[in-house]
C-alpha cells in the first residue's frame, strides 16, 4: 500500500470521527427534555389511571395523584348548587343553566351569571332567575340561558356572582365553574337514557323503561356523561311524547368506578329524598341500571348513597 492510499485512508477515517462527534454534539442539544405532568389534563393524556373520586384524580408511574379542577365549588356547596353545567363539562350555545343558591345569593329574585373565555375574555353576561319564592334562607331554583359567540380557545369560565347592590367587597362572593367549549360536530357523541313512558307503557309496569337518545360531547368517561343526561330529566319534547322520570330533581353522582364488569356508582341522599313505594323504588334502580349497562363494559350494577348499600331505596 504506497503512502497516497494511507494518507487517504487517514484523512477518510479523520473525516467520518468529526461527523459522528458532530452528529451526536447536535442530537444531544436536540433532544426534547422530559415532558414534566404537572396537571390533571396533562396525566389523562399521557394515559395514566384515573380514580372516579370527586374531584378525580390522576396517577402518574411516580405516584403523584393530581385532582382535577372543579373551581371552588367544593367550599361554596353551603351557599350555591350547580346542576347544569358540571364543573369541565363540554359546553355549547345555547347554554342552559340550572341550580339552586341560598335566599340572600339573590336580590330581587335574580343574580348576574357571566362567561369568560381561557384567555379571560367576556363572552357574555346573562340574568339568573329565582324559580320560587326568593325571600326565604333555603336553597331556591335559577335558571337562565345563555347564547354566545364560538370562542376562540378550548376551556373557560362560568362565573355565578352573588347579587351585591351594595358594592362593598365584604358582601362580594362568586362560584367559580371551568368549562370546555366544543370545536366541532366530531367532538360529539350519542348515548341512550333510559326513561318510563306513559303511551308506550299506560299500565306503568315497574321495571319496564324506554330509550331515549342524548347527543353529549365526546368523551373517556361516557358512562357519567349517560347518566348526567338521565339526572337532568326529560327534554320538553320528550315529555310531550310521554316519557317521564322516577328519579328526584339535583341528585348528585358522588363516585363510579366500572371494574370487571361490575359498574360501582354512590349517589347523595337526593336519590332517596321522599321516595316511597316499591314501583317507584323498582323503576329508578331500573332506569339507572339500564343506562349503564347498554355500554358493553357494564355487566352489573350496584348503586349505593353515600356508601351505603344494604338499606336503601326501601319501599
Amino acid at each position: 500500500m504506497n503512502k497516497n492510499t494511507i494518507l487517504f485512508i487517514l484523512i477518510l477515517a479523520l473525516v467520518v470521527l468529526v461527523g459522528a462527534v458532530a452528529y451526536f454534539a447536535v442530537n444531544k442539544t436536540t433532544e426534547a427534555p422530559a415532558v414534566v405532568i404537572d396537571s390533571f389534563d396533562l396525566c389523562v393524556a399521557s394515559g395514566y389511571p384515573v380514580m372516579e373520586s370527586y374531584p378525580r384524580q390522576c396517577r402518574t408511574p411516580d405516584g403523584k395523584n393530581l385532582a382535577e379542577d372543579i373551581g371552588n365549588e367544593i367550599e361554596k356547596t353551603d351557599m350555591i348548587k350547580i346542576d347544569n353545567p358540571r364543573p369541565n363539562q363540554t359546553v355549547q350555545s345555547p347554554l342552559l343553566i340550572e341550580g339552586e343558591a341560598r335566599g340572600n345569593w339573590y336580590f330581587e329574585a335574580s343574580f348576574p351569571i357571566k362567561l369568560f373565555d381561557g384567555d379571560g375574555n367576556l363572552l357574555v353576561i346573562g340574568i339568573a332567575q329565582a324559580q320560587s319564592d326568593w325571600m326565604a334562607t333555603d336553597f331556591v331554583p335559577f335558571k337562565v340561558e345563555l347564547n354566545f359567540a364560538h370562542p376562540a380557545t378550548r376551556e373557560g369560565t362560568l362565573v355565578l356572582k352573588k347579587n351585591n347592590p351594595s358594592g362593598l367587597p365584604e358582601h362580594a362572593d362568586e362560584l367559580r365553574v371551568p368549562v370546555k367549549f366544543i370545536q366541532s360536530p366530531s367532538e360529539m357523541m350519542k348515548v341512550k337514557v333510559y326513561f318510563n313512558n306513559s303511551e308506550l307503557d299506560p299500565e306503568f309496569s315497574c321495571n319496564k323503561v324506554f330509550a331515549v337518545e342524548r347527543e353529549v360531547p365526546r368523551t373517556q368517561t361516557v358512562a357519567r356523561a349517560a347518566l348526567n343526561e338521565l339526572l337532568k330529566g326529560t327534554t320538553q319534547n320528550e315529555t310531550n311524547e310521554g316519557f317521564f322520570t322516577s328519579l328526584n330533581t339535583g341528585v348528585n353522582i358522588q363516585s363510579l368506578t366500572i371494574e370487571n364488569g361490575t359498574a360501582k356508582i354512590d349517589f347523595d341522599d337526593r336519590l332517596e329524598f321522599q321516595v316511597g313505594g316499591s314501583c317507584r323504588v323498582s323503576t329508578i334502580r331500573t332506569q339507572i341500571t339500564e343506562t349503564l349497562t347498554q355500554f358493553p363494559t357494564v355487566d352489573n350494577v350496584i348503586i349505593s348513597i353515600n356508601g351505603r348499600t344494604e338499606d336503601i331505596l326501601q319501599p
